[in-house]
């Protein structure tokens, strides 16, 4: 069943956001979508996630995931968020671009595991940290007219 597109709201326009502005957004949000190349297809999967100090999004993941192989190699990877209302075409998306690797550090990896609670009841022991190096918002938001 397809669903038809919803008509454009007048007077909805979309914003750029800076990178602090993103970042307080994915912030405030616990769930988005990583992106990353397996056997050279895109791939994108649900995560949970949450924002550390430097601004690097923090993921876990279990043992067979195919993201550890791209962590391994720090390869480049996306991870993007969004709330969007459906019903007045307003919200906003962020997208964040850069390395992704595995958590090692020792006093690192504890935090992460009990500040970050996975969603789904499987073995969730890695970390992964993707560095926000490129980060990219957009706001849609309602024009106000002043008539």
């Amino acid at each position: 069943m397809t669903v038809p597109p919803l008509p454009p709201v007048p007077g909805t326009r979309m914003v750029e956001l800076g990178r602090e502005e993103s970042l307080e957004l994915l912030t405030g949000v616990s769930m988005g979508r990583v992106g990353f190349t397996h056997q050279a297809l895109p791939v994108i999967r649900p995560v949970n996630h949450l924002v550390n100090d430097d601004g690097d999004i923090v993921i876990r993941t279990h043992a067979g995931a195919v993201l550890l192989a791209t962590a391994s190699g720090s390869e480049v990877v996306v991870y993007e968020a969004d709330q969007i209302d459906e019903a007045t075409h307003t919200g906003w998306c962020v997208m964040a671009t850069g390395t992704a690797s595995r958590v090692t550090d020792p006093l690192a990896l504890p935090r992460y595991r009990t500040e970050l609670t996975p969603w789904i009841d499987t073995e969730m022991e890695h970390v992964v940290r993707i560095r926000a190096e490129f980060v990219t918002g957009y706001r849609l938001e309602t024009s106000v007219s002043h008539e």
